[in-house]
Order: structure tokens, then sequence, then C-alpha cells
């Protein structure tokens, strides 16, 4: 199957615009790339609008809205699949075309995208994330309820000590992971936990590591507590997500060792601004722990950036309400990166650190997997910010939006 989009403007950071330019899409593979005509059956005007490569979101929740505990006790568990239909489409619509979940989708919602069953950006799973007893995400309550949701080919996450880290990572893996995510500090939605605090120890750390590395995994941590992203550091992580906490000299030590960062900056900015449900019971003690991080994260991440870190573009929805994905990149040039800078974290820096060679690039032989935009978003690269101006999606060379 061919599709040709005459009459479009080609935005590659760090590249001069390519203006009045025609884009042949064989399958899924873009083919052709000419100011002169090309003959296709299927043919889009792009009105001269801007095209460039799909967003990677490197930190989602797909299935998540909220993660409110009482929401998993009183809903049936059906509800938490149906939820990911438009959560999927909101995310598509905003532009994002492949997702790297964080936790809580499953190896379900990979299979039904590869189907097309739903419009959906494509899946890198983590499946769920590996928590301590008594960590971030571990949602045992003093109550005696536990409120994680669990099911078949879903394995819950919590694990302690040497040989139920290693065996939960295997566990992970057999369920079908594409990575490993751990919590290594402690985090804002949890209740008894503090986002300063490391946890899981090194050895319990490197044991991870170990078992992922052998069939070529990376391996994840949630972290916002700075000796836990030294502990990770150390063990081989490939990336820390938030940050928060990161000083210079854990800055340095990332960049020599080419661990990436992604900062989600939105989820916090969105949290603070708009709150948590009224009914939501730890409502009071997430917002202070909230307030503690909005203060420090942008300051800490620009260090990051000065420094020469790895920075990945990612949101936490699931966290907040799915579809504001590039609402990330304001922030991102708020720290002080260029729009080539930013957009980059979300195309082809993304793709590099998923292991694609051939994505997030309007370049020949590449995977067609593209936005088309009204303005250039590398004058202002808030246009990408609202989904009105995205005005087609296209993933392996299909019209999704």
């Amino acid at each position: 199957m061919q599709t040709l989009i005459e009459n479009v403007n080609i935005v590659n950071p760090f590249e001069e615009v390519k203006t009045n330019q025609n884009v042949l899409i064989e399958d899924n593979l873009i083919k052709e790339i000419s100011s002169s005509k090309i003959k296709a059956d299927n043919v889009i005007d792009g009105e001269d609008n801007y095209l460039l490569a799909g967003f990677i979101d490197c930190h989602t929740h797909i299935f998540a809205k909220g993660f409110h505990k009482e929401e998993n006790m009183a809903n049936p568990l059906g509800l938490h699949f149906y939820n990911a239909v438009p959560h999927a489409l909101q995310t598509v619509n905003a532009g994002v075309t492949t997702i790297r979940d964080c936790g809580s989708a499953d190896l379900s919602f990979k299979l039904a995208q590869q189907k097309k069953l739903f419009t959906a950006p494509k899946i890198h799973l983590s499946i769920t994330p590996l928590v301590m007893t008594g960590g971030h995400f571990d949602l045992f309550l003093p109550s005696g309820w536990d409120m994680e949701i669990i099911y078949p080919g879903f394995p819950k996450g919590r694990c302690d000590g040497v040989e139920e880290v290693l065996k939960k990572t295997r566990e992970v893996k057999r369920a079908g992971a594409d990575f490993i995510k751990v919590m290594a500090s402690g985090g804002v939605l949890t209740t008894n936990t503090s986002p300063e605090f490391a946890q899981f120890n090194k050895k319990e750390l490197k044991t991870i590591v170990n078992e992922a590395k052998a069939t070529n995994m990376k391996v994840s941590a949630h972290c916002h507590s700075l000796k836990g992203m030294n502990n990770c550091i150390d063990a081989g992580f490939s990336s820390i997500e938030h940050g928060t906490f990161i000083d210079r000299k854990t800055s340095q030590k990332m960049a020599d060792k080419n661990v990436s960062l992604v900062a989600t900056l939105l989820v916090h900015q969105f949290l603070a601004k708009n709150g948590f449900p009224k009914w939501d019971s730890y409502a009071a003690e997430k917002t202070a722990k909230l307030k503690e991080i909005v203060k420090v994260h942008k300051e800490n991440i620009s260090v990051a950036y000065e420094e020469g870190v790895n920075i990945l573009m990612g949101t936490d929805s699931g966290v907040i309400p799915h579809g504001h994905n590039l609402e990330e990149l304001i922030h991102l040039t708020d720290i002080g990166m260029s729009a080539d800078e930013a957009i980059s974290s979300g195309t082809v820096k993304a793709a590099e650190f998923l292991g694609f060679d051939n994505l997030g690039l309007v370049r020949k032989n590449y995977i067609a997997d593209l936005i088309l935009v009204n303005s250039n978003p590398l004058d202002d690269v808030s246009v990408l910010s609202n989904n009105d101006n995205i005005l087609k999606v296209i993933q392996d060379g299909l019209v999704v939006k």
C-alpha cells in the first residue's frame, strides 16, 4: 500500500526546514522524499503544513486514571481495561504514536494495538513495577486491604531480598515486559513513604539489573531520592524517572555513565495546579509532599541539563489525565532546552533509547510514524501542546487521526 503526502514542510530537529516536499509512504516505511512530483493512488494534501515525526512518551500509565485506591476497590476489574481505550485515543490525538508504559498496562494492550482493535499508540511494557514491602506502590493499607490490582498474567510487584527480586524480575519478564521498572524511592501518591528516601538495597538492585541484562533488557527507576539515584546508577540502571532531588555531582555521574533521565516535569506542575479529588482521603498528605517536590524539581532538572544528562520526554500520564502529553515540551524549554532539543527528546532521542535506528525522524527508510501540524514548532514549541494544532497523525503509514 502506498500513500503520498504532498506539499508539506519537513521538520527534523537540528536541520533546516525542507519546504514544499512530497513524502511517499509504502506500507509502514517512508519510501521517498522529494520536491518533485511523485505518483501514487492515495494522496493527502498537506496544504503547506509541517510534517514531523510522531512523538514517543517515555513515561506513561495508559490503563491508569489517577491511581485512586478507592476506585480500585469499587470498580469491576473489566473497567481497568476499558479505561485504556479512551486513554489511547487521547494519547494518539495529542501526537504521540509510541509510549513507554511504566506500570499498569499488560500484554493484552500490546497485542490489541498490534491487531488494530482500537486506535492506540505502540507500547513498550514494564507490566508492573517491582516494589519493596512498605515502599512506593506497596498498596497494602493499614486496614489490611491490599489495593494492588492483580489477575492472571499480571504478577504482584511486591518483593524483598535477593532471591525474591530475582524471581519477581523473571515473573515480570514472563508476563511480557520489554523493560523492568523498579520503585527505588518513596513517592507522592503512596501513603507512608517519602520521596527523599531510597528504597531497595544495593544487592537487590544489582540482582535486578543482572537478571534483566541476561536478556538485554533495560532497567528503569522511579526515583526522587538522591541516594536512591546513586544506588541505581552504580547498579547499572539505564534510566532514572523523575529525578527530583538530583544534584550537579550526580548529574555528572549520569552523563559519564550514559544514564538517561525522564524528568516528567509536567505531572508535578499539573497536580499542583489542579489538585486531587475531594473524595480522595489521602489528598492532604499527597498535596503536602507535592509542594516540596514542585519547589525544587525544575531547578534541579535544569542542573542535569547543564551537565549534559540525556533528558527524554515523559509525562507520567495516568497520574494526570491523558492527552496533555506535548505540554511537557514547554516545561523542557523552561529548563533551558532549545525547541530542537525538546522535540528531539521526544522523537529521535527517545527512539534511540528504545533501540530504534529508523524511528523519530522524517527520513527515507524510517518508520512512517508522523504528525502534521499547522505551524512550525521550531518557532514556538507550545503549538504542539494544543491538540487542535495537530491536524493528522500517521502510525505505521496509516492515518489514525
